[in-house]
């Protein structure tokens, strides 16, 4: 019975010795093994590795990209105007040991990221001006500020691979000011715009005028020469055509006179032998 109980002890003992031997790193992970609370052994590869039981203790990193996003700060730029940059960044550890014997943890990685990260980003801003980083320069900033925080973190054990600007907003205070300058502008510009609008619209239309007139005057000319033209021809053709009997044409007028003048009632007082009423002698 003691010998059982000795043996189950002796088991129990050995199986306790061997799970503290053994440990396993992930794919994702990274290991450092300590000695008494000193670095003794870095494991990068994964897979089933072993320790000294008790004495040694294993601490794990993530070998994976990591994410930080910073808390929003304000940052002056080359022309004075403050402006409030929220950004954030990808990195990763990529020696465990220095990383452990700098910044211990994730934790203490990001707040010394957070320093130098906000540290490149007020230099390369200061740079510029408020417009330039709105609208033309921030990829060659960022490219710029992922290098020299980079160099900055490769004391750490750290690798900053990209580092990006969510938002640059105005301070909160300014923004009415800002806004209002703006609204000025625009309407400075939709002032000007209509301005150069009204002008154009009266230089065509005096253009149109002037067309109009023209055509009008020209058609005008055409109608009046044709109507001449017209008039000519007829003259023309009465006169071929009465000058072949001249006493009928005499008749003939004197029938168109006599309907006129007695259209209506009428009295007439003319002298007997006169020629108007010849005809009806």
């Amino acid at each position: 019975m003691k010998t059982l109980k000795f043996a189950a002890v002796i088991l129990a003992l050995v199986f306790l010795f061997v799970f503290n031997a053994l440990f396993i790193v992930d794919q994702t992970q990274q290991a450092l093994v300590l000695q008494l609370g000193k670095p003794i052994r870095v494991i990068t590869e994964p897979g089933l590795k072993m320790k000294i039981p008790f004495l040694q203790q294993v601490i794990y990193f993530d070998r994976r990209l990591l994410h930080y996003d910073a808390a929003p700060a304000e940052i002056i730029t080359s022309d004075k105007k403050n402006l409030v940059i929220d950004n954030y960044s990808k990195w990763r550890i990529v020696d465990p040991l220095k990383f452990y014997q700098s910044v211990r943890s994730e934790t203490g990685a990001q707040s010394r990221l957070d320093d130098i990260i906000y540290s490149e980003l007020r230099v390369e801003l200061g740079k510029e001006t408020l417009n330039d980083i709105v609208s033309k320069v921030r990829e060659r900033i960022m490219r710029t500020v992922t290098q020299e925080s980079n160099k900055a973190a490769a004391a750490y054990g750290i690798e900053v691979v990209d580092v990006r600007i969510k938002a640059a907003d105005l301070p909160h205070e300014n923004e009415i000011h800002v806004y209002t300058r703006m609204q000025a502008e625009r309407q400075r510009q939709a002032k000007r715009y209509r301005s150069e609008g009204e002008e154009k619209a009266m230089q065509i239309r005096s253009q149109a005028d002037r067309e109009r007139t023209i055509i009008i005057s020209e058609a005008y000319k055409k109608t009046e020469k044709i109507k001449g033209e017209g008039e000519q021809t007829a003259i023309k053709i009465y006169a071929d055509a009465f000058g072949q009997d001249p006493d009928f044409y005499s008749f003939y007028r004197s029938l168109q006179a006599y309907g006129k003048a007695l259209e209506k009632r009428s009295t007439l007082v003319m002298e007997r032998d006169g020629e108007f009423f010849k005809y009806f002698k």
